[in-house]
């Protein structure tokens, strides 16, 4: 009998450079008139859109 011949398997994706993989990046809170940064909360990785994963073209 004939051995049998496993489909290759397609290359693993690449993960996002600005998230590194996570799908979320920090934002800063900004509060006020002049604006003025008072901490950071997380928000979506607009590279990837939160998959995690790096476009390809």
């Amino acid at each position: 009998m004939a051995a049998k011949k496993t489909p290759p398997r397609p290359p693993a994706a690449k993960q996002c450079d600005p998230c590194k993989g996570t799908g979320e990046v920090p934002v800063s809170v900004r509060v006020g008139r002049k604006r003025r940064v008072v901490g950071q909360q997380n928000g979506l990785c607009l590279a990837c859109l939160g998959t995690g994963d790096a476009v390809t073209d």
